[in-house]
């Protein structure tokens, strides 16, 4: 899994982020521990959440 930065999620409508979020954490729940795919996975979702949370007013 690649890393899905803040410039990409910027560009996505809310409905894109929520269906990008639970691909993302499938893509977790996946991924073996301490692998480079976890560490992308969870980055991801932390920037995922960050950009949610800009957006609300």
């Amino acid at each position: 899994m690649k890393l899905i930065t803040r410039f990409e999620l910027a560009a996505k409508s809310e409905t894109e982020l929520f269906a990008l979020l639970r691909e993302v954490f499938n893509e977790l729940v996946r991924s073996e521990p301490d692998s480079h795919e976890r560490r992308n996975a969870l980055a991801s979702i932390e920037n995922i959440h960050t950009e949610l949370g800009a957006r609300t007013p």
